[in-house]
């Protein structure tokens, strides 16, 4: 069954590329319970306690959590000829059998017993720092050519997640807009953009996007 293989948090550090913006890439599995936050006023959705270095382009309602699948990361364990613990890629949960790329835009993750839920919102793009975090030369563009991006997700509703917790995928859309599906359009494959505006729980700024493209 779909689970949580493990919880992931961080602390700031020092950025990697060198710039001033500390980062919070570095997380690590954690045995505790940690409270999933819904937006409030004041205080910014996603895991209590996680820490978040450049808030410009990483957390916010539509990222506030992040799922990347334990089967993928195996994956690039063999590409890669290292090994790549759970949170290594930054993400908040590492997922077991549960299609992370194949998750369609607005399906709704139930997590747990404590009525977590969480929705799928769009794929992560890859940066500097992810890059310079697994000092792997060309990785930004090895990792877009690949297209096995993992999940943002915004918080539904709040609740906790511990490792263990079982995943059931509910409201699942009509649409085929998939993370995959969206990750390659917005990088890649341009043609694919329109599909996007099928997806109505895409990010209005992912939206915006299609929109100003496809006017160009």
């Amino acid at each position: 069954m779909a689970s949580v293989l493990t919880v992931n948090v961080g602390d700031l550090r020092a950025n990697p590329t060198g710039g001033p913006v500390p980062t919070g890439i570095d997380k690590r599995p954690t045995n505790s319970a940690i409270a999933v936050r819904a937006p409030v006023e004041g205080a910014g959705s996603g895991l209590v306690g996680d820490a978040i270095g450049d808030h410009s382009v990483h957390g916010g309602d539509d990222q506030a959590v992040y799922a990347y699948a334990r089967e993928d990361l195996d994956w690039w364990q063999g590409e890669l000829g290292r090994d790549l613990d759970n949170g290594q890629f930054g993400e908040n949960l590492t997922t077991r059998d549960i299609d992370v790329t194949g998750a369609r835009i607005g399906e709704h993750w139930h997590v747990g017993a404590d009525g977590l839920v969480l929705e799928v919102s769009a794929p992560r793009i890859p940066c500097r720092t992810f890059a310079a975090w697994l000092e792997q030369r060309g990785w930004v563009k090895t990792f877009t050519v690949e297209a096995v991006p993992g999940a943002y997700l915004r918080v539904i509703s709040p609740g906790a997640v511990r490792q263990g917790d079982l995943i059931t995928v509910r409201n699942v859309p009509d649409h085929e807009v998939s993370i995959g599906l969206a990750f390659r359009a917005l990088t890649r494959e341009p043609e694919l953009l329109p599909q996007l505006l099928h997806a109505p729980a895409l990010p209005e700024h992912i939206k915006e996007t299609v929109r100003r493209r496809a006017s160009a």
